[in-house]
């Protein structure tokens, strides 16, 4: 995903800044929740409640209960090795980007040894097998829309390696929050086995109910171990395929790999469009049956 240009300069989005910053601002929980409850509730007036996604069932009901009052919930292993290795075969030839130096496209196995953190290409996300097909399966999308409260967006998609390199971690590799939207939640899903060497997620418990500040910041580790807890860091590990939501409002992070290489999925769903963002839908030619708005920010249906 692209970011928008949100301060004065070249290719500013004046609008899109605005948008952005206003529900940055906002940092009390409870004005909060009055707009979210405000937005979601606009949303069903013109697109109904999202009722129709929901998967009702146990495991859905648990997950919600647990993002609630967490901000974290396992949700199992949604892709099994068949399809991670799907997914993986299709790759090994496509382009991988370095976020941090922009260097020219490569592939897995031409990977420079400093790359730390390196994405495909959106258009390369949409036309890999089993992505587009979880995205919008019932149990997620049944998921996110009852935490949204009303029909979801897919507000961003992507496919992340990270890379063991000595020296300094990558900054998202460090404890902070996000600042997406006025409610949002992430699926990350695992396509490589992830131990305590490969790099796990790792989020503080309950910290989406807390007030943020209004600058985004980081957190050492030091500064969270001294004011939490032990018990209170919850550390997702996982075989390839395991899923989990997460409301990364809540402080978190992506632990740098130690010994071996993490390849993860992330799927944004929102109330509205992240305006951090700039969109560029690419065109889906498959046959997967997909809703039009919640799907719109990502992909262009048709011929």
């Amino acid at each position: 995903m692209e970011y928008a240009q949100l301060k004065p300069g070249r290719r500013f989005a004046p609008l899109q800044s605005l948008l952005y910053y206003s529900q940055r601002v906002v940092t009390y929980p409870t004005l909060r929740r009055l707009v979210v409850r405000a937005l979601s509730g606009a949303v069903r007036i013109r697109q109904g409640s999202g009722k129709e996604l929901y998967a009702a069932t146990p495991a859905e009901e648990a997950a919600l209960l647990a993002l609630r009052r967490s901000g974290y919930a396992p949700l199992g292993n949604l892709l099994d090795s068949a399809q991670c290795d799907d997914i993986r075969d299709w790759l090994s030839d496509k382009l991988l980007i370095d976020r941090d130096r922009e260097r020219p496209g490569f592939t897995l196995a031409q990977r420079p040894d400093a790359v730390r953190v390196a994405d495909y290409d959106l258009r390369d996300v949409i036309a890999c097998p089993h992505i587009l097909s979880l995205a919008n399966s019932p149990a997620l999308l049944g998921l996110a829309a009852r935490y949204m409260e009303c029909k979801p967006t897919i507000s961003a998609l992507g496919l992340r390696w990270s890379f063991p390199v000595p020296g300094d971690d990558s900054a998202l590799q460090a404890f902070h929050r996000d600042s997406e939207d006025w409610r949002y939640l992430k699926v990350l899903v695992y396509l490589t086995d992830v131990d305590d060497g490969a790099g796990p997620h790792v989020y503080l418990h309950g910290s989406h109910l807390t007030q943020a500040p209004m600058r985004l910041r980081f957190y050492s580790d030091s500064e969270i171990a001294g004011a939490h807890s032990a018990d209170m860091l919850l550390t997702a590990i996982g075989t390839r395929g395991f899923c989990f939501a997460v409301d990364t409002a809540g402080i978190h992070k992506g632990t740098a790999p130690a010994l071996q290489p993490r390849l993860m999925l992330q799927i944004q769903y929102s109330l509205l469009p992240s305006y951090a963002y700039r969109y560029a839908p690419q065109r889906y030619r498959g046959t997967l049956p997909l809703d039009p708005y919640v799907n719109r920010l990502i992909v262009r249906q048709g011929a």
